[in-house]
């Protein structure tokens, strides 16, 4: 299968897939030519500059090459009771080649240069991760698109770091004024810092409680509103390639009902899964549950009111 496809913006390379998808395969229908007809974007974001600042373990660079390996392994093109959204690969935004806090802000400027392209297209855009900080750039696009968004997301940790990194996007997606109000599930309260819990909720955030889980569109904001899905918030028994394993985390169901809820909802306008980091996997389970939770997304967008 040819791997070439032709750039809609500066800043974009080819994805790259397996040179053979069984026909049979859901990634076999995914476009890579032309966004023509297609409904939703597919975008990877291949950094961990931010996981190396923050002094994490780095590899989640390598998320979306090895998130679309297992997807072209994962998935049927003609499920029973599912009829698929259209999906165009638009390749990978790539990173500033620099190593410090400048080189990050120039590559969160080019993400959110590109998605911005993407989303005049009229397509709805996913991305693979990468970095967690990578999600201030792309949703920041979105809501230059939308205007100010609140925002969901899953994650053992509250990310409000003022420190560039993984740690800081949903504190400059408040300060920037590109989120109004946040709700995290997932938080893992014994590796959040008191100071970074009383920011928070000092900002209108809402720390759901441990068992909390959304699973119906009613579990999401009205107002228009993004949704990010860091793979540390399922249990490093399922998600061991992770940038920061979770020793107590939800179950891989937990993460597909949530998904499947927020591919429901109208009020989402865009959606994320970050983290994914290969070299800490163990027989590409968290590949293979990041391609499921991608289908899970899919099934729900498939069921929202046209």
């Amino acid at each position: 299968m040819s791997t070439t496809v032709r750039p809609i913006a500066a800043g974009l390379v080819p994805p790259v897939w397996p040179e053979t998808i069984p026909g049979a395969r859901f990634a076999a229908a995914i476009e890579r030519q032309s966004p023509k007809g297609c409904d939703i974007a597919l975008i990877g974001l291949p950094d961990d500059l931010g996981v190396r600042l923050n002094s994490g373990r780095p590899g989640a660079s390598k998320g979306p090459i090895e998130f679309r390996a297992a997807l072209a392994r994962y998935g049927v093109a003609d499920p029973p009771d599912i009829t698929w959204p259209k999906v165009f690969d638009v390749g990978d935004i790539m990173p500033d080649t620099g190593s410090d806090a400048d080189a990050l802000a120039r590559t969160h400027a080019t993400i959110t240069s590109v998605v911005s392209e993407i989303l005049n297209l009229g397509l709805f855009p996913i991305a693979i991760g990468g970095g967690h900080d990578l999600t201030f750039p792309f949703v920041r696009a979105v809501a230059q698109k939308h205007g100010t968004l609140d925002g969901v997301y899953l994650d053992a940790h509250l990310d409000v770091r003022p420190e560039p990194g993984s740690g800081m996007p949903f504190r400059r997606l408040i300060e920037d004024g590109h989120a109004r109000r946040l709700h995290v599930f997932g938080l893992n309260r014994v590796v959040t810092t008191e100071a970074h819990a009383r920011w928070f909720t000092d900002h209108d955030g809402v720390i759901h409680a441990p068992d909390a889980r959304p699973r119906t569109p009613e579990d999401f904001p009205v107002w228009p509103c993004f949704v990010s899905l860091d793979l540390d918030v399922i249990d490093s028994a399922h998600a061991p390639g992770v940038s920061a394993i979770n020793p107590a985390g939800w179950s891989a169901a937990d993460a597909q009902a949530a998904a499947v809820a927020a591919g429901r909802t109208p009020s989402v306008r865009c959606f994320d899964l970050m983290e994914l980091s290969p070299p800490h996997d163990h027989d590409g389970r968290t590949a293979r549950l990041a391609a499921h939770l991608f289908l899970s997304f899919l099934h729900g967008f498939a069921q929202r009111p046209r």
